[in-house]
């Protein structure tokens, strides 16, 4: 396994990143992050700069300076009242706001986005995303996406590459011929498809992630998680799923997958060790 060696790991180790998006999207998300990082086995955390709970979110990292982080790239949102837009002047960004001046809608408007979005907007938004974050006095470790995996084209990945290393983070990696291009060059990136957790039914989540852990295969592993307190804020954002926060944050903190962790011998890295890597081949 190639990162396994690049991060000093047996070929037959098992390691998995336990990554709490969604940081600063919600005054509940940010609780039960919090909670699922400090009582549970959340391990690192990616920050939604353009939300409106951005500065609280921040203001939990300045006093826990402990708590990895990384920037969640932001160029969508996925909920029709709660709205948010860009970083970057909306003059400065036309192709990737509607009329109003917020970010397109994922369900309804990822394709429209993706034709139209002018990448050299695009860089200038994730740059005020990191120079935001930065200009706080934070650290982050990695750069991710928010609900586009890859940034949603290759060109987008491509400039997100570019700027993990400009910057010396490192960078969230989930199609295979991209992991490929980042172990050609010599850089840790996932062995296997990132599991997001919206994919998993929350009435059996605890019992899913122990199964997970006992099928793990070695290399490194990714889950995506989403945590929240699953209170009235929560449901009034997401009617329909709500209950998948509320599950993350119980399995997180729960003491079956502790147990499992611990009994598979699963190694739960943060990015902070693929980030020593990148930044010394920048």
């Amino acid at each position: 396994m190639i990162t396994n060696r690049l991060l000093g790991y047996p070929d037959d180790a098992r390691l998995l990143l336990i990554n709490a998006d969604d940081f600063g999207l919600s005054h509940s998300g940010n609780e039960g992050i919090l909670r699922a990082w400090r009582d549970g086995v959340v391990s690192s955390t990616s920050l939604m700069v353009p939300c409106p709970w951005a500065p609280h979110a921040m203001s939990i990292l300045r006093e826990h300076p402990d708590l990895p982080f990384g920037v969640h790239l932001t160029i969508i949102r996925e909920f029709v009242p709660y709205r948010w837009g860009p970083v970057a002047p909306i003059t400065a960004v036309p192709t990737l706001v509607d009329r109003r001046g917020h970010f397109l809608h994922d369900d309804e408007e990822r394709d429209t986005l993706l034709a139209r979005a002018d990448i050299i907007e695009v860089e200038i938004e994730f740059r005020a995303q990191i120079d935001t974050v930065l200009a706080e006095g934070l650290r982050p470790s990695h750069l991710d996406f928010h609900c586009l995996p890859d940034g949603g084209r290759d060109d987008i990945f491509n400039l997100a590459f570019r700027l993990a290393r400009q910057y010396g983070l490192a960078l969230r990696v989930h199609f295979r011929h991209h992991a490929e291009k980042c172990h050609r060059l010599g850089l840790p990136a996932n062995d296997h498809h990132v599991l997001d957790s919206y994919s998993m039914d929350p009435a059996t989540k605890t019992e899913q992630y122990v199964a997970l852990l006992r099928e793990m295969p070695p290399g490194l592993n990714e889950w995506a998680v989403h945590p929240g307190l699953g209170n009235d804020e929560t449901r009034a954002l997401e009617p329909g799923s709500w209950q998948v926060r509320r599950a993350d944050l119980d399995a997180m903190v729960s003491p079956d997958v502790r147990t499992a962790i611990e009994e598979h011998g699963i190694t739960v890295l943060d990015y902070r060790a693929l980030q020593a890597v990148w930044a010394a081949a920048s």
